[in-house]
């Protein structure tokens, strides 16, 4: 396509915002960014925003084993219309990724991708909770980020291995937990509170979360090592990450689209698209998490992208499997829903994320030259109803049919390819 200028945009990034050209050349690059530049090919972007691409710790993109729901071409595809240019595949697959063979064969699939696919590992076999898995085996493939995602670490000193172990990796590895007490959520398939007395629904109460969040900072203040809360949903956990903040503590942690836009009230009508782990919390959390997002003790966004056949999610209430697609509606979800400004919207979907993956040397960036030509042009006026059909995904379980969002992907450029043009994907 020879160079590529994004044309008549405002530019929003780390270090700040301006109207501006962005002018890609042939390698991939940004080679300009200025007034009134010129390019072989005319992406415009009037009305729009330029920023770096967007950045998701947490999609679960299904292949090996279930790519009934979801591959990772699939999973890529969706990503990049919701603005991604790079996201982290959960290790939850059949066989999980807990070995050096399935990481090499994620890692292939990916790299034909219109999306950086990187992979996380599991911290134990077989996402099993007894034994720790061939961490090192996996970091010296590039894995940089460990968890066990769909169920929590519970063994206490094996995650205190775990920890110690992770310690002596090369710099920038990540033990991050889905924080769930196994034995008091067990049997639980919503919020334990009003509306799971009221439906007759065993309920996992939010002491389920906060135990183990609470159990991990202390083995995080007891090793000294690096811990990411996966998609918190209480007020008590988020209380607790601010005050270890607060203490020097090195965590981060991250919360998802649908636990500031969704109550356990949603599940009133037995829908198990509404079915989700951890379970959809009280109003009360879900202003504790706004909250967090505006004050910075929630670093990020993240989609928790989880497909599920229409089938499975078909099934009644206690027997359908938790999820909910994310990547193609986060941004606008976000955009519509939360009272930030775009940039600050951007920061938590963007270089934040990109910085606690440690993939901020490529992604995230600020959008001058030299740097990767990993962009995605933004509408924020542009509203939208959401309609599942119209999905990438494979799947279509969505809690958000219907519903009219504002904020729209007008273009992604990945290594400053066009992927998405004009809100159709290009490959």
């Amino acid at each position: 396509m020879g160079t590529i200028v994004i044309k008549g945009g405002r530019v929003i990034d780390a270090t700040g915002e301006r109207p501006a050209d962005v002018v890609i050349g042939e390698d991939g690059l940004i080679a300009a960014v200025g007034s009134d530049l010129p390019g072989d090919t005319v992406l415009d972007a009037a009305g729009c925003v330029v920023s770096p691409g967007l950045v998701d710790l947490h999609s679960h993109l299904r292949q090996p084993g279930q790519e009934e729901a979801e591959t990772i071409e699939t999973g890529a595809r969706a990503a990049a219309l919701g603005g991604y240019t790079c996201i982290l595949a959960m290790p939850n697959t059949i066989p999980a990724i807990d070995h050096a063979g399935i990481v090499r064969e994620v890692l292939e699939l990916g790299r034909a991708a219109p999306c950086d696919v990187r992979t996380s590992g599991a911290i134990t076999v077989g996402r099993g909770g007894e034994q720790l898995a061939p961490l090192g085996e996996m970091a010296a493939l590039g894995v940089r980020f460990f968890t066990d995602d769909g169920a929590g670490v519970a063994d206490t000193r094996l995650m205190r291995r775990a920890m110690e172990y992770a310690s002596g990796l090369p710099t920038g590895v990540i033990l991050a937990q889905h924080c769930e007490d196994p034995v008091l959520a067990a049997g639980g398939h919503m919020h334990e509170g009003e509306w799971s007395a009221r439906l007759g629904i065993p309920g996992q109460p939010s002491e389920a979360e906060e135990l183990m969040v609470m159990r991990d900072l202390a083995l995080a203040r007891l090793t000294g090592t690096r811990v990411h809360f996966q998609h918190l949903s209480t007020a008590g956990s988020i209380a607790m990450v601010q005050a270890a903040k607060a203490s020097g503590l090195p965590v981060t942690c991250e919360a998802t689209t649908h636990h500031f836009t969704l109550t356990h009230a949603e599940c009133a009508g037995y829908d198990p698209v509404f079915k989700v782990n951890p379970p959809l919390r009280t109003e009360a959390d879900v202003a504790a998490v706004r909250a967090g997002l505006t004050t910075g003790v929630i670093d990020c966004i993240a989609t928790d992208h989880a497909p599920h056949t229409q089938e499975a999610k078909e099934a009644a209430f206690d027997a359908a499997p938790p999820g909910m697609l994310g990547l193609e509606t986060a941004l606008a979800l976000a955009l519509t829903e939360l009272d930030l400004p775009i940039a600050a919207v951007l920061a938590l979907l963007s270089w934040q994320p990109a910085r606690i993956l440690g993939v901020d040397h490529i992604h995230g960036l600020p959008v001058a030259p030299g740097n990767p030509g990993h962009l995605t042009v933004i509408d924020p006026t542009a509203t939208w109803i959401v309609d599942p059909d119209a999905f990438a995904s494979r799947s279509r379980n969505t809690p958000y049919a219907g519903r009219t969002l504002t904020g729209k992907v007008r273009h992604t450029l990945l290594c400053g390819e066009p992927v998405v043009i004009n809100g159709e994907a290009q490959r």
